[in-house]
């Protein structure tokens, strides 16, 4: 059953950051599935603080970036995103931080399973339900591909600093759910109905944050302002 912390987003980083020191001290070659976004920000600053300081190790971790965009502007990738945010602000060794390539993107879950398979997913949700850019009708048994990305993504990011592409990969819902456990974090009174039904909406394609209800190791990170409609 999926479990739900409510707290303001500051206190929720630290606490997914807990969760990722305790599987890092448990398991040094751990594999993470991390999402470049707005709400993890300040989560891989605090990572990026707690290694300097030497709290936690990233030398034998392996880090898969969950989605990345195709074409569009280099800085405004995944990559970059999660690079400027963490992987250049920590000691993860180079050739370990991956990301999925838009020429053969079903290599990724290879890849993946080749490593292990994920340990750790850390996710944000879209305003219209969607995990990675699975978006609405996407079905649970897919691996990681190409998305056409929907108005109401696009919408979600407009005025902001990023501009969003027509298409981006993405981990499938199948490869995030096979993750051993799962941290999702959602701040903001628009991400409150897209959290209200993930947590109580039917698992189908329509909301494709409800699958997460299926796995047996999922926490929903929300702020009060998420958690409004719960």
């Amino acid at each position: 059953m999926m479990k739900t912390l409510i707290k303001e987003l500051p206190e929720l980083e630290k606490s997914c950051a807990g969760e990722v020191e305790k599987l890092l001290k448990e398991k040094p070659g751990a594999v993470l599935a991390l999402t470049a976004g707005r709400t993890t920000e300040g989560l891989y600053a605090l990572l990026s603080a707690m290694c300097r300081s030497g709290e936690l190790s990233f030398r034998e971790a392996k880090i898969f970036a969950v989605t990345e965009y195709v074409g569009g502007n280099e800085a405004d990738s995944c990559r970059s995103i999660l690079k400027r945010q963490l992987i250049d602000n920590i000691d993860l060794p180079e050739g370990s931080f991956f990301v999925p390539e838009e020429k053969e993107p079903e290599k990724y879950d290879a890849l993946i399973e080749a490593a292990g398979g994920i340990d750790l997913c850390i996710l944000g949700i879209g305003i219209n339900g969607h995990i990675g850019y699975n978006e609405p009708a996407t079905p649970f048994d897919s691996h990681t591909h190409v998305q056409k990305l929907t108005d109401a993504t696009h919408r979600q990011y407009q005025g902001g600093e990023r501009r969003l592409t027509e298409y981006a990969l993405t981990m499938g819902i199948k490869t995030i759910v096979s993750s051993r456990n799962i941290l999702l974090l959602a701040a903001g009174r628009e991400k409150a109905d897209a959290v209200f039904k993930m947590i109580y909406g039917r698992t189908d394609s329509y909301i494709p944050a409800a699958f997460l209800q299926i796995p047996l190791d999922v926490t929903a990170c929300v702020d009060p302002a998420a958690a409004a409609k719960l």
